[in-house]
């Protein structure tokens, strides 16, 4: 009976040594091994063999990149205007030596540390620069963390500011700053934009006042060349007028000559007929003086009579 006792205690022992011996490390996982409160070795993942009772596993550490995200923390700007600021840190560990004997609580140490980091640097800028510049604030904080953990095994990939809560009358403050801006851009705008309804305006202006002119100078040509038209025309119809008129008189005096040649008519009737001619003008209103010789008259007459004798 106590044999049998013996034996199944000695199993269960032979059985809780070996499960303690054998050691199973996730993958992105390491453990520190100890012996006799010495460091010892680093498991890395997979199967690890520890001495039992002599080797002791400290910790287990996770190599995936981790997240802290710190409460808001009061910090003051250059010109003293205090805001509370809470960041989120991406960090990795990279050493697991270090970060388990270097450091008593990592977290906690990377967490002042970010706090203490960030005042120092929203306290050498102003607001204004403060608000318009995180990438230069989380730029800043991670180099100086990144350099102030190394020591720890630890390398800051990034740092971010989450949120910036000021106080309310900075908040009304900008809120009215902000309105006036959107009230300056309006007015700007309109301004802009009755400037340029002013120049279209002008510019239509002048390109109806163009085509006017253009018009009125058009208008003045075919005018002038109707006019021109119409004069040649009618130079050429008092020609054509006068041409009928000196046509009639060369056939009436070519009547008159037929006629007196026909008619045989001597001296004596040619003075009588040119006698009854002037007195039959001297009735009229027009009055003409015609020098008189008798012997001018006569010799003219004739002239004539020659004249007539030479046709026959």
């Amino acid at each position: 009976m106590f044999a049998t006792i013996f034996f199944t205690v000695l199993i269960i022992l032979v059985i809780v040594l070996a499960i303690s011996t054998i050691k199973i490390v996730k993958q992105s996982e390491v453990i520190i091994v100890e012996r006799l409160g010495k460091y010892r070795t680093t498991g890395e993942s997979g199967l690890n063999i520890v001495v039992p009772i002599l080797d002791r596993v400290v910790k287990r550490i996770d190599l995936r990149t981790q997240v802290i995200d710190s409460p808001p923390q009061p910090v003051i700007t250059k010109d003293n205007v205090t805001m509370s600021i809470d960041t989120v840190v991406y960090y990795q560990i990279t050493d697991s030596f270090k970060a388990t004997y270097e450091i008593a609580n990592l977290v906690q140490a990377i967490r002042y540390l970010t706090t203490t980091t960030l005042r120092d640097v929203i306290g050498t800028m102003e607001l204004d620069r403060t608000l318009s510049s995180r990438d230069d604030v989380n730029n800043k904080l991670r180099i100086i963390l990144d350099e102030a953990t190394d020591k720890w095994g630890v390398r800051v990939e990034r740092v971010e500011i989450k949120n910036i809560d000021l106080p309310a009358d900075i908040k009304e403050a900008m809120e009215k700053q902000m309105r006036a801006e959107r009230e300056k851009r309006a007015v700007i705008l309109q301004a802009e934009g009755t400037k340029q309804a002013a120049i279209t305006e002008a510019q239509g202006l002048k390109e109806s006042q163009i085509l006017k002119a253009e018009g009125e100078k058009q208008t003045a040509i075919l005018h002038a060349e109707a006019q021109r038209e119409a004069q040649i025309r009618k130079a050429e119809g008092e020609a054509e007028a006068i041409k009928k008129v000196a046509d009639a008189e060369a056939s009436r005096v070519q009547m008159v000559y037929d006629a007196l040649k026909n008619a045989n008519i001597d001296e004596a009737m040619l003075s009588v007929k040119y006698v009854e001619a002037l007195n039959e003008m001297a009735r009229g209103d027009n009055k003409v003086f015609v020098p008189y010789e008798s012997q001018g008259l006569l010799g003219s007459i004739g002239a004539i009579k020659e004249l007539l004798a030479d046709k026959k």
